[in-house]
């Protein structure tokens, strides 16, 4: 790949023996805009997440276990090795340094990309006497045609979205900070200023956030933005609500005016230049972001209006199911992509809609083992075989985000197939089912989705679910569903009452095929008694799971009733959006088994 021979020569022109480039914007995001895309730039690996290090011998790409298969079919091999995180005999990138670097070698990485935890944890690992540059982004020195950075004009969210307003937000806030000991918090994390701010824009794609810094004290607010962003009526509300308004890029400047301050700052989320400039003269508290809990408890606002769109979410789901199977069995020409097309268009068409809540992901046949694969026209299957489509999509609308997959039957399906699929259905149920102490957190409850998988021998190489964003991001720490401690992913919190995550169990089989069942469930109480308080989740998300695909022998009689109440449920939410030959099919498609 002649762009990493490029890079490396201009590593080694520098004195690098290694550098990092990570999947990264400024402020750790998950999803980042095209400016950012230096790791997809240089190894051709279009997955979200990914770090790769080049070394002056050859380079290595990290990846999870939702890109195992994708990193494989993308990345040139004689180039790029592929790390598997999690897997035997794989290392760490800290470990991976500790034995590549000797003393006096020389670590390369923009320290405004790189997370401060995991330079820590490098700093800490590599035992040799290696030096750190951090202050130069060398992949740019390559990449002359770059895209610009991201701009969108800042909007409003009006109460009737929000459900609580800014200043109440920030009064709560203050006292978290106050309770912390300190004296400033440095927020950097783009949903949670758009979520403290009721502000929303369009910077990164699917993701309706502007980048922007915000530094918080008893007396004031400083937000760093492009200011060619705020138009009259956003410098209006800013000026009204005391915000003052400084330039995005001033941020360092200004926070190396700081000398003795106890500064608030989650190390998981701030980039290291920032922690490096910060640690010079101030305390530094290491805590999560007090907003990233208080985003996650949704208001009462927020609930009603999350579930009214669910209803009309899944009833688009619901259309794409028939069009779909109706479209099969008529053999009409039918495709992943016009599949994709269909469900977004309809979403687009919804009363309030602002964008899809990420890439729709419709897989067919052994596409659809590949977790995270995005149909190209060079990759495009045509569906005019026996197989299934896994399609995993979602939308951002002004009454919340909605995040679905639903795996279709199309021609005869074998009994292997049905046997799996019926596999990952009770495994979602048993999620769904749910009943624990208040206290417990994802990995508490994770075995209720992976125990039916797991007793064939089998496993799926990704949580069980996450929190979900009210028009932010479609991945919302710090809720989720996990068997293990993932740090990283942060998505280990104690469930409370208000908190949504979604339940998606799933079977990948390399080269066959995948399943994926996915509903999104809100955490409500359950009751109290004298043994402590207990909670359990309710379904908000509508739409019929394919009847064709179970192997109904295998379900329980309570595992039946679950399917039948929730089927009964899908029909009396949804139907009124649906024509009345779609009515019809939806009465079969969720009569009771």
């Amino acid at each position: 790949m002649e762009l990493i021979e490029l890079f490396r020569n201009k590593m080694e022109t520098a004195g690098y023996k290694a550098y990092i480039v990570p999947t990264s914007d400024y402020h750790n995001s998950e999803y980042i805009s095209d400016y950012f895309k230096a790791r997809q730039f240089l190894s051709g690996f279009t997955g979200s997440q990914g770090t790769l290090v080049i070394t002056l011998d050859f380079a290595y790409l990290w990846v999870d276990g939702r890109y195992f298969i994708q990193a494989e079919k993308q990345v040139d091999d004689k180039i790029i090795k592929i790390m598997k995180i999690g897997t035997p005999n794989t290392p760490t990138i800290e470990e991976f340094l500790d034995n590549y670097l000797k003393d006096s070698d020389v670590l390369g990485f923009d320290g405004r990309l790189m997370n401060t935890n995991l330079v820590k944890s490098i700093i800490s690992t590599v035992k040799s006497k290696i030096t750190i540059k951090d202050d130069v982004d060398l992949v740019n020195s390559i990449w002359p045609d770059r895209p610009a950075l991201p701009f969108s004009l800042i909007y409003n969210l009006d109460i009737i979205f929000s459900g609580k307003e800014y200043s109440k937000k920030i009064e709560e806030l203050r006292a978290k900070i106050a309770n912390e000991k300190a004296d400033v918090f440095v927020l950097t994390s783009l949903d949670d200023i758009a979520w403290l701010l009721n502000l929303r824009a369009n910077d990164i794609t699917h993701t309706p956030v502007f980048l922007s810094y915000l530094v918080i004290t008893q007396t004031d607010v400083v937000l760093f933005v492009d200011k060619k962003k705020i138009n009259n009526d956003i410098k209006a509300y800013l000026k009204t609500n005391s915000i003052k308004v400084k330039d995005y890029d001033s941020i360092y400047e200004y926070l190396a005016t700081f000398d003795g301050k106890d500064i608030l700052l989650d190390f998981n989320k701030a980039n290291y230049r920032i922690y490096s400039i910060l640690n010079k003269k101030n305390v530094l508290i290491n805590k999560q972001n007090p907003t990233t809990l208080m985003k996650s408890i949704k208001n009462e606002t927020e609930i009603k209006n999350i579930k009214a769109i669910h209803n009309k979410d899944g009833a688009m789901v619901a259309k794409l199911m028939y069009y779909v199977k109706t479209s099969f069995d008529n053999k009409h020409d039918l495709s992943e992509i016009s599949a994709s097309n269909y469900i977004d268009k309809l979403r687009s068409e919804i009363n309030g809609f602002v964008d899809l809540s990420f890439n729709t992901i419709s897989g067919f046949a052994d596409h659809g083992a590949m977790m995270h694969y995005s149909a190209t026209e060079e990759s495009n299957y045509k569906i005019d075989r026996p197989g299934f489509l896994l399609v995993d999509s979602g939308g951002h609308y002004l009454e919340g985000t909605t995040d679905i997959t639903r795996t279709f039957g199309v021609g005869k399906i074998n009994d292997e197939m049905k046997t799996n699929f019926t596999i990952v259905l009770k495994s979602m149920i048993n999620l769904s089912k749910a009943v624990f102490l208040k206290g417990c957190n994802g990995q508490n409850l994770d075995i209720l989705a992976r125990g039916p998988i797991w007793n064939e021998l089998m496993d799926y190489k990704c949580g069980t679910g996450h929190g979900v964003g009210y028009l932010l991001s479609v991945h919302e720490a710090p809720n989720g569903f996990r068997w293990q401690r993932v740090a990283e992913r942060n998505d280990s919190a104690v469930f409370e009452p208000g908190m949504v995550t979604t339940n998606e169990p799933g079977i990948y089989l390399e080269n066959k095929y995948g399943i994926r069942i996915e509903n999104e469930m809100l955490c409500v109480p359950k009751g109290q008694t004298e043994f402590g308080e207990f909670l359990t989740f309710e379904t908000i998300t509508f739409a019929p799971i394919d009847l064709d695909c179970i192997k109904v022998t295998l379900l329980t009689k309570e595992e039946k009733a679950w399917l039948n109440e929730y089927h009964e449920l899908v029909y009396k939410k949804i139907n009124k959006y649906l024509t009345k030959q779609e009515k019809d099919w939806l009465k079969i498609y969720t009569r009771k088994l």
